[in-house]
């Protein structure tokens, strides 16, 4: 079937819906973080593990993919914010770290089922206008990551940590608002228009390119990215703030990643993927290395500015994906997600474990290096393909 060359914007605001009410459950670990490790007892090595557990089932990513192209995938993304909701409500209450890491290996799964048919829903209905699609779609998940921390903040001063659990219902009344919403978008009767059989392997192959570039630029640039959105609350406890000030400084970077993924896409559609990528990749670093020079507490206009860089490529990056030929999308973007989320989970890891042994503060200059080596990975895309 023929896409519309004209954007359907009610169906393209009810999917960023979808990716908010999804992901501000997603939103929970990192302003929480300092609590749960007074509480249990780890370090930042296990509390980046943490993380990792959420991004292991990203590596079926590909393989729910090919399943998303032989069911009703819609069905995925309108019962997954429930789901994460009962899970990520959870962590209040879990008693040890086994326990909380099982937590966020269910979340992880839900996650995973929604985020790789959620791009494929967005490019059908966004016509010509695939940049704008992916940024109202990617302002949908910032903004949850904005509300996450200020909700989850709320619910502990309101009710304590161990009480979470009751911000369950949201989560679930939101997956009963996006069946009635969402129950009519039709992804499936697409592929079936295909008559050749599909050779997954020969797929992946031919866009291994692509992937390269975007993997090497993902993990170097992931060293500031996931420095931020994972470890500044813990940072900010560290350096003797409150946690609503911890967790105030992360809504701010995701407030400002608000307008970064809503800039950047439709930017992108006017002057090329490459060049909006240039101007991120040598603007982030240089915002960092301000940020680590100043007080925290005075670096935050840094921060917003930081903000709309940090999470500026996100839409570009999945345009880039969707943007590709052939019409497995589902399964590219798995592939994609897979290599995203594990990507920046290794990377997570690896500042989690530098940061045990010399402090945030010094693993946070340290992340300016990283953020500089990513830089040459755009050089490496291809001009007029998939990067146009």
């Amino acid at each position: 079937m023929k896409q519309s060359k004209k954007p359907q914007n009610t169906n393209v605001l009810v999917i960023s819906a979808a990716h908010f009410f999804h992901d501000v459950y997603t939103a929970f670990l990192a302003p929480v973080l300092p609590l749960l490790i007074e509480k249990l007892g780890i370090n930042l090595f296990q509390a980046g593990i943490l993380s990792v557990f959420q991004r292991i089932p990203t590596l079926f990513n590909p393989l729910i993919g090919i399943l998303a192209e032989r069911v009703q995938a819609r069905y995925f993304i309108i019962l997954t914010p429930a789901i994460t909701a009962m899970s990520m409500s959870l962590i209040g209450i879990a008693p040890n770290f086994t326990v909380l890491a099982v937590v966020m290996l269910v979340s992880g799964f839900s996650s995973a089922f929604f985020h790789v048919p959620s791009p494929v829903m967005i490019r059908k209905v966004s016509g010509d206008k695939l940049g704008m699609g992916m940024s109202f779609f990617m302002v949908g998940g910032e903004l949850a990551r904005t509300a996450g921390p200020i909700a989850i903040l709320a619910a502990v001063s309101l009710w304590g940590l161990e009480e979470t659990w009751k911000l369950m219902p949201v989560g679930i009344l939101a997956s009963i608002f996006l069946f009635y919403r969402l129950k009519d978008i039709e992804i499936r009767k697409d592929f079936h228009q295909r008559q050749i059989k599909t050779n997954y392997y020969q797929i992946f192959r031919s866009l291994l390119p692509m992937f390269i570039s975007l993997s090497g630029f993902t993990f170097m640039f992931g060293a500031i990215k996931s420095s931020l959105t994972l470890y500044l609350p813990t940072y900010l406890s560290g350096e003797g703030y409150s946690i609503w000030i911890a967790g105030a400084s992360l809504s701010i970077l995701q407030a400002a990643g608000v307008a970064g993924t809503l800039i950047s896409g439709p930017l992108a559609d006017k002057i090329g993927n490459r060049k909006v990528l240039r101007i991120v990749a040598v603007s982030t670093p240089l915002l960092m290395a301000l940020f680590t020079q100043l007080d925290p507490i005075y670096a935050i206009p840094v921060l917003l500015i930081m903000g709309v860089f940090l999470f500026a490529p996100n839409p570009i990056l999945l345009a880039v994906v969707n943007n590709t030929e052939g019409p497995n999308k589902t399964f590219i973007n798995g592939i994609y997600f897979t290599i995203n989320f594990l990507l920046n989970a290794v990377m997570i890891m690896i500042m989690g474990f530098i940061a045990d042994r010399i402090g945030l503060a010094m693993t946070y200059k340290i992340s300016v290096l990283g953020g500089i080596a990513a830089i040459p990975f755009i050089w490496t895309m291809k001009k007029g393909s998939y990067t146009e």
